[in-house]
């Protein structure tokens, strides 16, 4: 009798998590998938192939933003743990109990408001006639208006105020779980502070790690509206491609064509990272 009762509230306790990932994830990925295997041969006439995907492929300027993207989604996730791992070390190991909820509350102030108001903000601070330029005038720093917009760092600075937040909740999670004897017994074999980072806390804050990159990384990759606001023209962004094929061009099937390739594209270099680092995706979650 137990053990149908226990049955049953498994039941009940995951399956909304099911529907959820069956009717949101699989049903509109698995449609999106056909509908990019779809080719326009006349009005209202379509046949099955890998024509869209062709296309992708014989068009330099597809397969070279989303190199790009790629590469600066890792850029934005490298700067984001170097800067959020001094963060959470700070915040699980040397911060006191009212201390870590302010600092924690601090993090979450970017999430109070929209991406495209963060944005704006962005805009404000750097534009012509903005913020920051304005103070290097009146200091005397520079003769006229600088703008500091639209170009690769000022989209690098953007995404990483916008994701730095989950690469620190999970490095606390885990660093929070070491016990400080740990790092005493590595100072007190003769370890200075970098062997002690190297060969302690590091390995043991790698799931963390991995887990905050991959998050990083995965919404860097797609994000849309920092890297347009931020890069205008010439941000090169793989999801303005995307949006471009759907909207502009109203040509779903590439749209969705390249929708699955930058999924398929980000989903092989968080594999990678696992092997590089040795981490397994179940591990990493569960010590996270």
């Amino acid at each position: 009798m137990n053990k149908d009762i226990r049955r049953l509230t498994l039941i009940l306790l995951f399956t909304p998590f099911a529907l959820w990932i069956v009717l949101l994830i699989v049903i509109p990925h698995i449609g999106m998938f056909i509908l990019s295997m779809r080719e326009k041969v006349a009005p209202r006439v379509f046949e099955y192939g890998f024509g869209n995907y062709i296309e992708f492929a014989n068009e330099p300027i597809y397969w070279n933003t989303l190199l790009r993207t790629g590469s600066m989604s890792l850029l934005v996730t490298a700067i984001a743990l170097i800067i959020g791992f001094p963060v959470a070390y700070y915040i699980a190991k040397i911060a006191g109990n009212r201390t870590k909820g302010a600092l924690f509350l601090i993090c979450l102030i970017p999430l109070w408001v929209s991406d495209l108001i963060r944005a704006f903000g962005w805009i404000l601070l750097l534009r012509e006639t903005g913020v920051v330029s304005s103070s290097l005038q009146w200091l005397g720093l520079v003769d006229g208006p600088i703008e500091f917009l639209y170009n690769d760092v000022t989209v690098i600075m953007g995404l990483v105020y916008t994701v730095i937040l989950f690469m620190i909740v999970p490095l606390v999670s885990t660093l929070d779980g070491m016990d400080n004897a740990m790092i005493e017994a590595g100072y007190n074999l003769g370890g200075n502070g970098f062997t002690v980072l190297r060969r302690i806390i590091v390995p043991y804050a790698m799931p963390g790690i991995v887990a905050g990159c991959i998050v990083v990384f995965m919404l860097t990759a797609g994000s849309y509206l920092t890297p347009i606001l931020l890069g205008g023209k010439n941000s090169s962004w793989f999801t303005e491609q995307i949006y471009n094929q759907f909207i502009t061009r109203y040509n779903w099937e590439s749209g969705a064509a390249f929708g699955f390739l930058l999924l398929a594209f980000t989903s092989l270099v968080v594999w990678l990272g696992l092997k590089l680092s040795g981490q397994t995706l179940s591990s990493t979650v569960a010590r996270s």
